[in-house]
């Protein structure tokens, strides 16, 4: 099973030791593609060392070669909204994880997408209890 993991970069870190333990979690079901978006080596700035054209390059091949991806989209990142809305024209499986927060609401374009799975979370048990029951269906 290889799984694309996207969460925010450029659109702000304030979540990457979030990203990391789900990263842990995620690679107990598959090959984590994007196991660098925990990295806390990653700021604002992005990868160091690459252009952005091998970036996108990159994660589209990933996007193309992944069996199922899964977004934390409570920061609101550009990049993520279109790594999913390519996953979702390519046909993916897709479940969006989304942390409420007070003054935050969640993209219409996420939340109103029949074809993408949303759930809910507080914590990261919450976010295992939910990957249990999505790899096992």
């Amino acid at each position: 099973m290889k799984i694309y993991f996207a969460g925010s970069i450029r659109g702000g870190r304030d979540d990457k030791d979030i990203y990391r333990q789900m990263i842990e979690i995620l690679s107990k079901y598959g090959t984590v593609l994007t196991e660098h978006i925990g990295s806390s080596d990653l700021d604002l700035s992005g990868e160091k060392n690459k252009t952005d054209e091998f970036i996108y390059n990159r994660d589209m091949d990933w996007v193309k070669e992944s069996d199922v991806i899964i977004a934390e989209v409570s920061m609101p990142s550009l990049g993520v909204g279109y790594e999913l809305g390519s996953g979702e024209a390519m046909g993916k499986n897709i479940l969006c994880l989304y942390r409420e927060q007070e003054g935050k609401k969640l993209s219409a374009m996420i939340s109103g997408n029949d074809k993408m799975k949303v759930e809910k979370y507080q914590t990261i048990e919450d976010f295992e209890n939910i990957i249990k029951k999505f790899f096992n269906k």
